[in-house]
């Protein structure tokens, strides 16, 4: 261990020895190379090209900006148009709601009135067949009771009547015949 501290304080000396060149370290080299790129840019008009290229490119996202800004107008009155039609749907919507309600309604009472004329006609029509067929059966009636009358009065009329019998029936007829009732 003896050994090797003996070699660094032979050494420490060496190190604290930079090399220069016209008594300048190598950061002062550095720096005064800097300062010459940076004269040499100056003279050249680098600041006015930097600050062009910066122009341009403020220029072009300003022209973003403004197209993004047309953009959300636009998208803004399309937005307000569609929501405009939404509305305007959704009330037509309702509007047909109703008015298919309405319709169905109508129809509905259309149906129950035609039915209820239907059925009423159909009852009348009905009621009239009934008494037809009642009205054919008494005047059928009444024809067999007049034939039967008929039939039984010529019976009792031949049974009881005789010449003589008719013969004071028409003089009798005949006699009546001249006097006012």
């Amino acid at each position: 261990m003896a050994d090797l501290m003996m070699m660094a304080a032979i050494a420490a000396p060496a190190l604290e020895h930079e090399p220069t060149a016209w008594h300048l370290s190598a950061g002062a080299w550095v720096a005064v190379g800097m300062l010459i790129v940076l004269i040499i840019g100056v003279l050249m008009g680098a600041p006015q090209l930097i600050a062009g290229m910066l122009d341009k490119k403020i220029a072009g996202i300003r022209e973003q900006l403004a197209t993004a800004e047309q953009l959300r107008k636009e998208a803004e009155a399309l937005k307000a148009e569609y929501e405009a039609k939404a509305r305007d749907v959704h009330k037509e919507v309702e509007e047909l709601r109703v008015s298919a309600e309405r319709q169905a309604a109508e129809i509905l009472d259309k149906a129950k009135a035609d039915a209820t004329a239907l059925i009423a006609r159909h009852s009348a029509m009905a009621e009239e067949k009934i008494a037809s067929a009642e009205r054919a059966v008494l005047a059928e009636i009444r024809g067999k009771a007049a034939e039967a009358a008929a039939a039984a009065a010529r019976a009792l009329v031949a049974e009881k009547h005789g010449a003589a019998a008719d013969k004071a029936l028409v003089e009798k007829s005949i006699a009546s015949l001249g006097r006012p009732h």
